[in-house]
């Protein structure tokens, strides 16, 4: 089985840095103000989508989607450059000096994963489950929100370890983040063990606002309350990646949708019945912006939720290789768990 690692790292910015003087053996030229002149004291040159070095007025800030290569200084002169204050720090007593700074562009998650395939499908039916191994391929949906691509049927090249756990890669969202599912402490894709935990979704069930994965007032969307489920993945969360936060996308959202269809015979339904079960229609959009779980530092959806952790929906599960009353075995989220 093909295992994909991929280190996280945070989205950057851009600024002009100024010089500054400290108390050890070192001169410091650091990103503190951005009205300091820097011509004449540090060249800077970026690096451009054909790998190619560009001059450049501005320093990049750590965080500004950039990393530092290298300087070449005039006379020879040794410099380091220290990433925790993202600064160049000069030898003492040099103060007449002329550096060039080479930055390389930061390689998305999301583009180094499309670099690995040329094989991209689009699919058109989703009547029947998708079993057969499709690794080396990647498949594509438009949506309001742009491009996304997913995992669907049994590809052995959509693992990831991530914060010491092993995650599947189910898509990369339309902004270049990327959406897994946990799937434990090894990489075994039946979930055997005691790798994988379960869960009621929700305890109560007399009333149809318990579907939501949170309910509560008089709205059918609801936030005052958080289901079992939620309860359970917020303790998980806690416990295993709090001190991953930093690598996590907060404005990411979990949609659970609870858009009303038609209630007969005292049994209501909803809008994704109509989708999956009956019209075989799955969509990753989102109706209902109350429905989108997300983050307060969000800009998008209800900003209900206190860790950026949620859970799949059933359309992802359609678009993934199941289908709805069928035989679901053989496809990569098949974990032998009811759900």
């Amino acid at each position: 089985m093909k295992k994909i690692l991929i280190s996280f790292s945070l989205i950057l910015l851009i600024a002009i840095v100024p010089l500054n003087f400290i108390h050890e053996d070192k001169e410091l030229v650091s990103n503190n103000d951005s009205n300091q002149n820097l011509d004449g004291i540090v060249g800077v040159y970026l690096e451009d989508e054909n790998g190619e070095y560009i001059s450049s007025s501005d320093i990049p800030l750590k965080d500004g989607g950039y990393t530092f290569n290298h300087a070449v200084c005039e006379n020879d002169i040794e410099v380091l450059w220290n990433e925790d204050t993202w600064s160049l720090i000069v030898p003492n007593g040099i103060t007449n000096f002329k550096c060039n700074l080479y930055f390389d562009k930061e390689i998305s998650v999301s583009e180094t994963l499309l670099a690995n395939y040329s094989t991209k499908l689009k699919r058109s039916s989703f009547t029947s489950t998708v079993t057969n191994t499709t690794t080396g391929a990647i498949y594509y949906e438009d949506t309001s929100k742009g491009r996304t691509y997913y995992f669907a049927g049994n590809p052995t090249d959509n693992w990831v370890k991530f914060g010491g756990f092993y995650w599947r890669i189910i898509r990369i969202n339309e902004d270049g983040t990327v959406r897994m599912i946990y799937q434990g402490t090894s990489a075994n894709a039946t979930g055997s063990g005691t790798q994988i935990q379960t869960s009621a979704f929700n305890t109560l069930y007399e009333n149809p606002m318990y579907v939501g994965y949170m309910y509560g007032g008089l709205s059918g969307h609801g936030l005052t309350s958080s289901s079992t489920i939620k309860g359970v993945l917020d303790g998980w969360y806690q416990d295993n990646l709090i001190g991953a936060t930093n690598k996590i996308d907060g404005n990411a959202g979990f949609c659970g949708d609870r858009t009303l269809s038609t209630t007969t015979g005292g049994i209501t339904y909803y809008e994704a019945y109509n989708r999956l079960d009956e019209n075989k229609a799955p969509t990753f959009e989102c109706q209902d912006s109350s429905d989108l779980y997300t983050t307060s530092e969000s800009n998008q959806g209800n900003k209900a939720l206190t860790y950026p952790i949620g859970l799949i929906t059933a359309d992802e599960i359609a678009y993934a290789g199941g289908v709805v009353r069928a035989n679901n075995t053989s496809y990569y989220l098949y974990t032998g768990q009811v759900y």
